[in-house]
């Protein structure tokens, strides 16, 4: 049952923040302002009509398994992926919203949304490799970012107080990644089929780069903050 209010826009950027490491969404840049904003609305729309998050959160997974069901299937396929991508990462931002406005953020729901990330996120990098980029980059790429937000989880669980750093690795970077890469791929392969594994494996490069990045500009906050502690 929905509570007496959903929460408006300041209410719902403090609570989030709180949730964020201290991370205010009215002082993100403004695409991310924009998008969590975005995320804020259908948060209220799916909250009136009391909607769970957690059915928002499995909704996301099943839009991420969809990417490389979709990706290796003829010339338009990355193009298809590219829009499932989108769309569950929509849904990965509306599942977290819901909670916040309705008043449902469990400490349960944090750990299903960040296993629905990594369970999408690698379903992504699959339908990189299917379309054509090389397993070990592939490989190397998801270590990277999988070793971004597990040294951020682990510096929280020792006393990190906030998020430490917002770095270029977070997982909107990789989101867009994913979406470009795929509509590359996939536009490219209608003038030349052969170029899209080619295509993708670029996509896949620069997806470990800003991993990559990301990691050693996390693990530089997480030595400011935790120092010999």
């Amino acid at each position: 049952m929905v509570g007496t209010a959903l929460l408006n826009w300041d209410d719902y950027a403090r609570t989030w923040a709180r949730l964020h490491g201290g991370f205010d969404p009215r002082d993100a840049s403004a695409v991310v302002r924009g998008w969590l904003r975005l995320a804020y609305r259908l948060g209220r729309i799916l909250g009136r009509i009391r909607v769970r998050p957690t059915a928002v959160t499995f909704v996301g997974v099943l839009l991420s398994v969809g990417v490389p069901f979709f990706a290796p299937r003829g010339v338009e396929g990355p193009l298809i992926a590219a829009g499932f991508v989108l769309l569950g990462a929509v849904a990965d931002s509306a599942d977290g919203a819901v909670a916040v406005v309705t008043g449902r953020v469990t400490r349960i729901g944090y750990v299903y949304d960040s296993f629905a990330d990594r369970l999408g996120e690698a379903a992504w990098l699959v339908a990189f490799w299917l379309v054509g980029a090389p397993g070990p980059v592939v490989a190397a790429a998801g270590g990277l970012s999988w070793l971004h937000e597990y040294v951020r989880a682990r510096a929280v669980g020792v006393g990190m107080k906030e998020i430490g750093v917002v770095t270029i690795g977070e997982r909107p970077s990789r989101v867009s990644v994913a979406i470009v890469g795929l509509l590359a791929a996939g536009g490219i392969g209608f003038v030349d089929p052969d170029l899209a594994a080619g295509t993708m494996t670029l996509a896949t490069v620069v997806w470990g780069v800003i991993a990559l990045g990301g990691l050693l500009q996390l693990l530089g906050a997480v030595r400011r903050a935790l120092g010999n502690a």
